[in-house]
Formats: structure tokens, sequence, C-alpha cells
């Protein structure tokens, strides 16, 4: 049975992960460089199954996917043995002779569970962190996105032995076993509701997680911002793999005062962008719905918006059969309605008018923090204002999406966007343990403070005169 296999494995990954324990910064270069050589002989392999998955162009999956990965893998080569060096601590007190150090641990055996959406570099990206870090890894890509599951499977069996590395297929039944195991760190990729059901089942085991969650990423358009350079990057942002992105903008405020140029440009960027110089949508720039699941559930949002009072300002149409969903822009948008309580995950933009700055930021506040906030403004007082008054797990200020491409910066969500980081050296510290160690010298003071406590008021004095 599979889940005896698993088991074996996970066993296997057991016993080796005290030899990974120990590995150098070379021997860690040296997977990651196997790794990147995996890449790119599998390369026109994942680009064919990312266009059978979601039908994406060779550009944007190599853009979106495998030149991420490869980028992200440079990175930690280059900077590796930099992160791995123990790090200083200052001295208290009490270690006034000693030598405080920080050492970054590999936690052990790691679980990574990844979406369907950028079924390549989300579970890329995580896996180089674990490398970096030193563990043993399992990989559970989606079943969802099939052909590109198949490919990371053949990939990691070519190049990996299963005690360091191993991937599993399967539905949704080889998860929840993979999640009754006792990793010492879970890192999961999805919906806030999975991550809910994750986070309890790794409490089980006490074993650690990172969280890459999603939610409701909102932007702001104020009066004094460039209305076309903004139309122009949202259009963008938003359609880039059919708003299948846990960044993508997903409602817009727009100042009043600027709705109806902001409707002129997002129309001329949408169709500048991803339609022919007959009108036609291009399916060779177009993503598609991953399937036919998620293309009703897009529709459903929809009725219920315009049943709601919504009105469908440009786009709409949907080729059920072929899961195309064409950019749809929505206004009179009911802020009570499905599509502004769930996660749109799709090519559909609300689009709501305000007054006053603060109308937006009451709604903002009243959902759950996003995983990421945009705005769009010259003015440097509003920007300070909407960033204090606000909370999201990351933020751009005229753009979208651009901070997940920094591996100098931590991406992850708060709370129902996520818990912990990744990329650079965050995901490097996402699956290391920061263990302090303190080198005591012959000089120890710290004897000052045994018992017995009699005529010992002294100390107390000399404590609190320093600490």
């Amino acid at each position: 049975m599979m889940t005896d296999y698993i088991q074996t494995v996970f066993e296997l990954q057991q016993k080796n992960k005290h030899t990974l324990q120990w590995s150098t910064a070379q021997q860690r270069i040296a997977t990651l460089r196997k790794l990147k050589s995996a890449i790119h002989e599998f390369e026109e392999r994942i680009y064919a199954a990312l266009q059978e998955d979601l039908r994406k162009s060779r550009f944007e999956s190599a853009l979106t996917e495998v030149f991420f990965a490869l980028s992200e893998i440079d990175f930690a080569i280059q900077h590796l043995k930099k992160w791995m060096k123990p790090r200083k601590a200052r001295k208290t007190f009490t270690s006034v002779f000693a030598s405080n150090r920080i050492y970054y641990e590999p936690k052990g055996v790691c679980l990574i569970i990844a979406p369907w959406n950028y079924p390549f570099q989300l579970i890329m990206s995580p896996l180089i962190s674990a490398i970096a870090a030193g563990n043993c890894i399992v990989l559970k890509p989606s079943e969802i996105s099939s052909s590109v599951s198949k490919v990371i499977a053949q990939l990691i069996q070519q190049y990996f032995k299963k005690d360091e590395i191993a991937c599993f297929e399967g539905d949704r039944s080889i998860s929840e076993f993979l999640l009754q195991l006792p990793f010492d760190h879970i890192f999961f990729t999805g919906s806030t509701s999975v991550g809910k059901a994750v986070m309890q089942a790794a409490a089980k085991n006490l074993s650690s997680v990172t969280l890459e969650l999603g939610g409701k990423s909102p932007v702001i358009i104020d009066p004094s911002a460039n209305i076309r350079d903004a139309a122009i990057k949202i259009a963008w942002g938003k359609l880039i793999n059919a708003g299948q992105t846990c960044i993508a903008p997903d409602y817009v405020f727009v100042h009043r005062s600027k709705l109806g140029e902001f409707i002129v440009h997002f129309k001329e960027a949408v169709i500048r962008q991803f339609f022919t110089e007959q009108g036609q949508l291009d399916d060779s720039q177009y993503v598609k719905i991953i399937n036919q699941h998620h293309t009703d559930r897009l529709m459903g949002l929809i009725h219920d918006a315009t049943d709601r009072g919504a009105s469908i300002v440009w786009g709409g149409q949907v080729e059920r059969s072929a899961l195309t969903i064409y950019p749809t822009l929505l206004c009179d948008v009911p802020l009570d309605s499905r599509i502004m309580d769930e996660e749109i995950f799709g090519p559909i933009l609300p689009v709501i008018p305000y007054d006053d700055i603060e109308m937006p930021i009451r709604t903002i506040n009243s959902k759950g923090k996003p995983l990421a906030f945009y705005i769009f403004s010259k003015d440097k007082p509003t920007v300070k204002r909407l960033l204090t008054s606000t909370s999201s797990g990351g933020a751009c200020v005229n753009d979208v999406i651009i901070h997940v491409s920094n591996p100098n910066l931590p991406f992850g969500g708060i709370n129902g966007s996520g818990i912990g980081s990744c990329h650079g050296i965050f995901g490097f510290k996402a699956f290391s343990h920061e263990r302090s160690i303190v080198f005591q010298s012959a000089l120890n003071i710290s004897k000052l403070i045994y018992p017995p406590y009699t005529n010992k008021e002294w100390v107390l004095r000399l404590l609190r005169k320093y600490m």
C-alpha cells in the first residue's frame, strides 16, 4: 500500500536527518546545484505540464515558475555560508565573560504541501529553503495540477535519494495520512480553511508550521495617483495566471472623481495585454481556470453579486467548456455580497468608489488581515495614514505583486493570511532551529547567585543596577 511505503520512507528520513544535521555549506550547495541541473533537464517538460494544467504560455511559465525557482537557488548558493555562520549575541551581566552564539540547526524531517495555482514555483521555493537549512524533505504536490505533479515526482525520483528528498503524488487521502506523521516542520501553501486543518493536525505532534495562505488583498487609489499607471499595473497583477494568485489585487477602492478614468484605462490595459488585434481574447496569453469546479465557483460569485445589484461594467463572458472566464469589471458591488467576503482567485475585479479615505480603511479592517495591500498615491501623508491604519502580510506603494520577487524581503501573511515567512534568509530560518549556546569561561561570576543566600543583599543591589 502507498501508506506503508510512505511510512517506510518517513522512517528512513528520520534516521538520515542526523547525518544531514552536520552537513556543510559545500554539501548543501552541491544539493542545490543538483536541483538546478534537474530543473534545466526537465525544463521543457515543466513548460508542457503547465500548458496542460493551466494553459500557461511558455513566457509566463518561465517568468513566474521556472526562472523564479532558479533565481532562488542562485540566491541561496550565494548567501548560504553567511546564513549558516553562527551569529554572535550580546552579553549580559551573568555572561559577561562568556561567549554567546546562535547556531542554525536543521529542524529535521519536513513536509511541504504545495497548491495548484503555481504548482512548480510554490513547491520549489520552500524546497530550496529546506535544502539550504539541511533538512530531509517530503513533498506533496497538488493532485489538481496533475501534469505538473507527475513531472515533479519524476524529477525528484531521478535526482535524489528517498531518504533525503521524496515526493508522493495522490489525492487528499495522501495529504491526510502525511499530516498524521510527526514531522519536525510542515510548510503549507493554500487556502485559509485548509491551513486551519493543517495547523490542527500539526498540533497533535507539536510540529512547527509555516502557513502561506491568502485572503482578500485590497487596492486603494487616491486622487493624486497616476490613474493610467495604476490601471496598467492592476490589470497585469489581477490577470496574470487568470487571477489565480494569492497576492492578486482582489478588489479596488477608487476615489469617486477618478472612477470613470480608471475604468477606461483598465479596459485599455487589459485589451493591450490579453487580446488580439482583432479584439479576441488571446488564449496564448491568457491562462485558463484550473478546473470545472472553480469555473462554476467564479460564475456563482458573479451571479450572486449581480443578483444583489452589482453591475458588470465590462466583460463577464464565460466559455465554460474551455474553462475560460473573461476579464470582468464589477461596479456597485454590495459589501455584503459573497464576492466581497470570499477570496476571488479569478479574473473578476470589484471596483468600489469612495469619497472619504476612512471608508476603505474601515472596510479593510472589518475583514481578515490580507496577504498583500496595494496603495496608489503620490501623497506621502495619505500613504503613511493607510499603512499605519491597516495590517497585512506585505504591501506595495504604486505597484502590485513585485514584493514577492525580492528574496531580501520576508514574504508571508499574518493571522488568517498566514504564519511565518519564506524566501531568502527568511525561508532558511523557517526550516531552521535557532539554538542559543553559551560558552562559559573560567571567570564565572554567575556563581554569585548560588545559595546560600545569606548576606547577599549586595548581589541584588548589583543586579538591579546593571540588569
